[in-house]
């Protein structure tokens, strides 16, 4: 699979579950994944192959980095494993849809090894600028 990519706009139903889109389920059908909150607009979903490498970091920065276990301790309470169900939808927990006020409707983005779950208008809002660094970034990978 060469990643996640591409994004997807998908109706919440009435208990808070979201389908994954179909090219991001291919191959991991019933696999569990790792969502938690990583940044303050979006929450992510990792696959257990990438959520292995994050808890390797995490482990590893607390065992070079103690002033840090506080933080590695909150990012690990608030995360949940979950599994798509038979039609390959999640279950996005409310805390979670409140955290990023998440309504009727969510973005489903690739984000190379992982997902990101965003509010569309959200995630229009923080990527339509064009600026400096979008540019550079440009260059530097595309050039």
């Amino acid at each position: 699979m060469p990643g996640f990519l591409g994004s997807y706009r998908h109706q919440l139903d009435s208990q808070g579950r979201v389908s994954l889109p179909a090219p991001f389920r291919r191959g991991r059908e019933r696999e569990p994944f790792v969502l938690l909150k990583t940044q303050p607009d979006a929450l992510s979903l990792y696959p257990e192959d990438a959520w292995a490498g994050v808890q390797d970091e995490l482990r590893e920065m607390s065992r070079r980095e103690p002033r840090f276990r506080p933080q590695v301790l909150r990012v690990t309470a608030d995360a949940v494993q979950v599994s798509p169900d038979a039609q390959g939808r999640i279950l996005i927990p409310e805390r979670m849809r409140k955290a990023i006020a998440l309504g009727s409707e969510a973005l489903v983005v690739g984000a190379i090894n992982h997902v990101q779950i965003w509010h569309p208008e959200t995630f229009e809002s923080v990527t339509s600028a064009t600026d400096e660094d979008f540019d550079r970034l440009m260059e530097t990978v595309f050039a």
